[in-house]
C-alpha cells in the first residue's frame, strides 16, 4: 500500500465513521442529549471543577487543593494556546461542510475542525483532576468519553480530530502535572 492509498483509505474510513455516528442525530432525544453534553463541556464544568479542587482534595493538605486548581488553570491556558495555534494553522473544514450527508446538529464555536478543543480540554482537565482526586474518575471518565463522542455525533469533528485532541490534552496534562511542584513550590 502506498502512502496515497493509505490516506485515501483513512479518509474513507473517517467518512464512514462520521456518517455512522451522525446518523444518531436523526433521533431527537439522542441529538438533544449530545448537545447538552457538548454545551456542558464549553467550559462551565471545568471552571467549576477548578474552583472545587481545594474542597475535593484531602483536607489534611489544604495547599494541595490550591496547587491542583492552579495547575489546572495553567494547563488549561496552555491547552487553549495550543488549540488556537493548531486551528489557525491546520484549517481543516468541519465534516458537515466537507462531507455529503453529515448534519450539523449544533452551531460550532469556531470555524475549523482540527483538533477538537472540547476533547482536548475534557481529557486535560479530567486527567489533572483524577491525578489529585482519583475518586473523580467514576464521573469524569464517562463524561469525557461522552464529550469526545458528541463531537463526531453532532457532525462537528472527524474521529482523528477527537483522537488528536485527546492525545494533546493528555500530554499537556502530564506536562503540567510534572512541572506543577516546581512552578508552585508546594511539592
Amino acid at each position: 500500500m502506498t502512502i496515497e492509498q493509505f490516506f485515501n483509505w483513512a479518509d474513507e474510513a473517517e467518512y464512514k465513521a462520521c456518517r455512522l455516528a451522525n446518523a444518531f442525530c436523526r433521533r431527537h432525544m439522542i441529538k438533544s442529549f449530545f448537545r447538552g453534553i457538548s454545551r456542558l463541556s464549553d467550559g462551565v464544568v471545568w471552571y467549576g471543577l477548578m474552583l472545587a479542587m481545594p474542597v475535593l482534595i484531602d483536607v489534611s493538605h489544604p495547599l494541595l487543593g490550591v496547587q491542583a486548581a492552579l495547575t489546572m488553570l495553567v494547563g488549561g491556558a496552555i491547552g487553549l494556546s495550543v488549540y488556537k495555534v493548531l486551528k489557525t494553522k491546520m484549517v481543516r473544514e468541519r465534516p458537515f461542510i466537507g462531507l455529503i450527508g453529515i448534519e450539523c446538529a449544533m452551531p460550532p464555536l469556531d470555524e475549523y475542525s482540527f483538533p477538537s478543543g472540547h476533547t482536548l480540554h475534557a481529557v486535560l482537565f479530567s486527567t489533572m483532576a483524577i491525578h489529585y482526586c482519583p475518586a473523580l474518575a467514576l464521573v469524569l471518565l464517562p463524561f469525557t468519553c461522552l464529550i469526545a463522542a458528541s463531537r463526531v455525533v453532532l457532525g462537528l469533528h472527524y474521529p482523528s480530530d477527537v483522537l488528536v485532541g485527546a492525545l494533546l490534552g493528555w500530554m499537556i496534562a502530564r506536562l503540567s502535572l510534572l512541572l506543577s511542584p516546581v512552578l508552585f513550590m508546594m511539592g
